[in-house]
């Protein structure tokens, strides 16, 4: 831990942690990983604490994730300040996003209404500059493996900040794919070759896929797997997505307005390219910033893919 120098985030004991907590007083969340409260540091930064229920591995596999985590820098990752490991307790002390995460926004009634296209547009570009950093600018090479909208939390700015490393997966700066055993990420984000290798190696592109769902999903303002729907075709959302906006019918179906149109345009297209089933079509995290660059008519319509072969 000392070779980390200024760079290590700090060490709690369980104590400390309690009281950042005011002995877990303001509770914000829970999932399957823990609980997350709402905390104080001395400096009176704000902080959110999430205390984890079961850590599979030994303790120094702990601290070493928390280290690699920590070495990160990007305005679109969220910071991590410090964590404790004592015992059996484990926790992790993140900087506090008031605006919660993008799923709240998204899957609402109105969505467009509450941030605008204009911002989804700015944090759907944030979320691939934050990528980008994590595949292709830190020391150690972060595959993160579970992007999805609960995991982009939104600043005071709603600038967003990608969150939750528990199934990251870490490679030497030179590598771009590795090999791994087991699936991991949550359903209707996981990248084909994630659940079979029969599609390709796993890779960045795997991250890729899953941003991809997650831009239709921002577009659409549903879920991308539904319980209830008409056709069971419509339970792969990129094959709704791209029947709809094929037949120049799938911005109604997004409750897309003229003024808004090139907007979403874009967001389909590259979120369409970004859901391949093939990593090797799919455009590096680096590729998509520039197709956002472009003009909505340099970009061309991605082939049509068989969704639904997918496992």
């Amino acid at each position: 831990m000392e070779s980390y120098g200024s760079l290590a985030p700090k060490r709690y004991n369980y104590s400390q942690v309690m009281k950042i907590t005011s002995f877990l007083n303001h509770k914000l969340g829970e999932g399957g990983y823990g609980v997350v409260y709402k905390g104080r540091l001395l400096d009176g930064r704000l902080v959110a604490v999430k205390f984890l229920h079961d850590c599979k591995g030994q303790g120094d596999e702990f601290v070493n994730e928390v280290m690699s985590i920590g070495r990160t820098s990007h305005v679109n990752i969220v910071s991590l300040f410090g964590f404790c490991l004592e015992r059996s307790k484990r926790a992790l002390i993140y900087e506090y996003m008031p605006n919660g995460s993008l799923d709240q926004y998204i899957y609402c009634e109105n969505p467009k209404h509450i941030l605008g296209w204009q911002n989804l547009y700015t944090i759907a570009i944030g979320i691939a500059r934050g990528l980008e950093y994590l595949h292709h600018s830190c020391n150690t090479r972060i595959v993160h493996f579970d992007i999805k909208p609960q995991n982009i939390l939104l600043d005071q700015d709603f600038c967003p900040k990608i969150a939750d490393f528990g199934l990251a997966k870490f490679c030497q700066t030179k590598e771009s794919k590795f090999s791994m055993t087991g699936t991991r990420g949550t359903i209707g984000f996981i990248a084909p070759e994630v659940h079979s290798r029969t599609f390709g190696v796993v890779s960045t592109k795997s991250d890729v896929y899953s941003y991809g769902m997650m831009l239709l999903e921002m577009v659409g303002g549903r879920k991308n797997v539904k319980s209830v729907v008409e056709k069971s075709s419509q339970k792969y959302f990129p094959d709704w997505i791209y029947d709809h906006f094929s037949h120049d019918d799938g911005l109604e179906a997004c409750e897309v307005t003229c003024e808004v149109q090139e907007i979403a345009k874009k967001m389909i297209l590259i979120g369409l390219w970004c859901v391949q089933v093939l990593p090797m079509s799919r455009p590096t995290i680096t590729k998509v910033l520039e197709m956002f660059e472009r003009g909505l008519d340099e970009l061309d319509m991605p082939p049509k893919q068989n969704f639904n072969n997918i496992p």
